[in-house]
C-alpha cells in the first residue's frame, strides 16, 4: 500500500476515535499531544485492525509512539 494511501487511512482511524484533524500531523504523539488512555488504544487497535486488515500485537501496539511511527509500521504490515 503506498504511504499517501496508509496515511489517509491512518488519519481516518484516528478522526474516528475523536481526535481533531488540526491535531494529527506525523510527529503527534499518542500519549502527549492526543492524549490517549487505555480505551482509545483499544478503539484504535479495533480501526487499525479493521481498516487496514491486519492483526495487531499488543507489543506492537504499545510500541507506536507518533503518527509518524504508525505509517511506518503499517507500510511494513500492509
Amino acid at each position: 500500500m503506498e504511504d499517501r494511501k496508509i496515511r489517509r487511512n491512518l488519519y481516518r482511524v484516528l478522526r474516528k476515535t475523536g481526535i481533531e484533524k488540526r491535531s494529527i500531523n506525523p510527529n503527534s504523539t499518542f500519549k502527549g499531544d492526543m492524549q490517549f488512555d487505555d480505551t482509545d488504544w483499544n478503539i484504535f487497535a479495533n480501526y487499525l485492525e479493521g481498516v487496514f486488515n491486519i492483526s495487531v500485537k499488543d507489543e506492537d501496539l504499545f510500541k507506536l509512539k507518533n503518527v509518524g511511527d504508525t505509517i511506518l509500521f503499517l507500510g511494513r504490515s500492509a
